[in-house]
């Protein structure tokens, strides 16, 4: 999918209305429909406001918003349910920490950061505490791969990703129910805590189609240096691109999609952070990588 098509949607003042938080269809790439998840309808939640008509005459309950990092997004969410995004990018913007310490224990606060605006910050917010409510569904691995999560045999770098497939074509994004990848600490050879969820964008899809979230809070990243196994049913990773960018034969390299963290462990560079060392993988040209200072301090 690339970016959502406008729906006639109009950008409203945020209020303190609610919306149930259901899983809603849009428009995606050349009018196909899409799967909005309930994150989505649950960000809009905060951002409702007055009715719009859509083309087919029914009234929607709801409307959103704008995004401080250069990026405007507009959401409408009708009375049926359905979702309508609009999204245009400008990713100038540095990706930031907010100044309270990330504790998943207590309630999150994203505050404090300038060139966020609390549309922004609410919408980071709901993501890191639906995925924080969410995501120990699948605390025990043999629920992940029940459920159709591979691991990619990266666990000598302290981490292990499960993906599962074939939710990289399932037209959802940022579900916390729907992970497309799972992060669990194998630091002990004989134990897997969870740590995060890894959100992946659709196949085929770049930087310029992520949708903005929590502007300069939310930065994503790319790993386009990493060579897989040639197998269909559980790639792994085997090594890493050679100085022209390629794999040796027989591994190969996936044509890379963007993707963020959310963090349900402590993490002093906040809830979006990336991973560090080989498997930090690569951001947006031009873009400066969040709590580069504080990695290069400790």
């Amino acid at each position: 999918m690339s970016e959502m098509q406008p729906g006639g949607s109009m950008p409203l003042e945020p209020t303190d209305a609610t919306v149930t938080t259901t899983t809603t269809t849009t428009a995606g790439p050349k009018g196909h429909p899409m799967v909005v998840p309930f994150v989505i309808a649950a960000v809009a939640a905060v951002l409702l406001g007055t009715t719009w008509i859509n083309a087919a005459g029914s009234t929607p309950k709801a409307a959103t918003v704008v995004a401080a990092s250069g990026a405007t997004t507009t959401i409408a969410v009708s009375t049926d349910g359905s979702v309508t995004a609009t999204t245009e990018h400008d990713h100038g913007t540095p990706a930031v920490v907010a100044p309270v310490e990330y504790d998943p224990s207590k309630p999150v606060n994203l505050s404090g950061v300038a060139g966020v605006t609390p549309a922004e910050q609410k919408r980071a917010e709901a993501l890191v505490t639906l995925t924080l409510k969410d995501l120990p569904h699948f605390a025990d691995t043999k629920t992940a791969i029940a459920e159709g999560y591979k691991s990619i045999g990266d666990q000598f770098t302290g981490v292990e990703h499960y993906i599962n497939w074939n939710y990289l074509t399932d037209g959802r994004i940022l579900d916390p129910t729907h992970p497309e990848s799972l992060v669990y600490d194998s630091s002990i050879p004989t134990k897997r805590t969870l740590v995060s969820a890894m959100f992946m964008l659709e196949k085929g899809q770049s930087f310029k189609d992520v949708p903005d979230i929590g502007g300069p809070l939310t930065q994503w990243h790319i790993h386009d240096n990493l060579c897989f196994s040639n197998d269909p049913q559980q790639p792994r990773v085997l090594g890493i691109t050679s100085s022209d960018g390629s794999c040796r034969a027989p591994l190969i390299k996936f044509t890379p999609v963007p993707m963020i963290h959310v963090w349900i462990v402590k993490n002093k560079c906040g809830p979006f952070a990336a991973l560090e060392g080989v498997g930090a993988g690569q951001t947006e040209d031009g873009s400066e990588r969040a709590c580069d200072h504080v990695h290069g301090g400790s």
